[in-house]
């Protein structure tokens, strides 16, 4: 056990890392090239290859990363009936939205995010589906507590979809509208040049395959306890924040804002819910 909470945290520790790096590419360096200038030829190859990799090691880090925390929080069976259909159900969306323009509406990635499967879609895409999807759920289960019955089963597919959503709403403009641009949008839309078809799309894939995992599982999963959402939680505040220093960077302040009022202060919320829920109980257990 010791081993995997090491292996995890390396993991969250590298993938935090490689953001940071990224953002220092991406919105530092742009702003100073003569530092790159007077870096050695291992700190230009380094650079290169981080601007070149970047994109796509960070999902990567962050899949392993929830991966090994999802295995030691739900068991190894209850990982893979996540992770399979979280993979494809959003591969085959992404392989939609590209080849179709439904449901995201019409939009075709670069080269910065690596190999693409059938020449379309990042193979680490769905990578990014999975971990942030299962980080969304598990922040939403744990506001819902122990509640049986529909609100126990709809209202944590209902919150972690949103969750997801509400990323994207910085993700969005992040990467397609800041440069270097991680996808480009063939058609236009009122929210920064993108339709907000797009956002349905993003509800609509996340409360799909969230709803075939829950089926799958036959029942929910116990609620977290509250250090176990601390996990989920630092995820969360730091894929947003990479998120929203790109926006800044770029001079694009309304998508940060929506981010922080739609996706991070409720995403707060959700973890505080959870440790209230947790803390009680013991409380109860003390006064008797």
């Amino acid at each position: 056990m010791k081993s995997l909470n090491l292996a995890r945290n390396m993991l969250i520790a590298s993938h935090i890392a490689a953001m940071g790096f990224g953002l220092y590419g991406l919105v530092i360096l742009p702003r100073s090239p003569e530092f790159l200038a007077t870096m050695p030829p291992q700190g230009v190859a380094i650079m290169t290859f981080g601007m070149a990799h970047g994109g796509a090691l960070y999902i990567v880090l962050g899949a392993l990363a929830v991966a090994i925390y999802g295995c030691q929080l739900l068991g190894l069976r209850k990982l893979l009936l996540f992770l399979v259909p979280a993979f494809c159900l959003s591969l085959a969306s992404e392989l939609l939205g590209t080849s179709t323009g439904f449901p995201f509406g019409a939009y075709a990635y670069t080269e910065l995010l690596g190999p693409k499967v059938m020449g379309l879609v990042p193979f680490v895409i769905p990578l990014s589906w999975f971990y942030m999807g299962l980080v969304c759920y598990l922040l939403a289960r744990g506001v819902f507590g122990e509640a049986r019955g529909v609100l126990g089963t709809v209202g944590p597919l209902l919150l972690g979809a949103w969750f997801l959503t509400a990323w994207d709403l910085v993700l969005d403009p992040a990467m397609a509208v800041a440069d270097p641009k991680f996808w480009i949008w063939q058609q236009q839309g009122p929210f920064f040049g993108m339709p907000l078809q797009n956002f349905a799309g993003w509800f609509g894939t996340g409360l799909l395959f969230m709803s075939v995992a829950r089926w799958a599982w036959r029942s929910n999963p116990p609620a977290p306890a509250t250090g176990r959402l601390t996990v989920p939680m630092v995820i969360y505040v730091a894929n947003i924040t990479f998120s929203s220093v790109l926006s800044i960077g770029a001079g694009l302040f309304i998508p940060v804002l929506i981010g922080l009022v739609l996706g991070l202060l409720p995403v707060l919320w959700a973890w505080w819910c959870s440790a209230a829920q947790t803390t009680a109980p013991r409380l109860s257990q003390v006064a008797e």
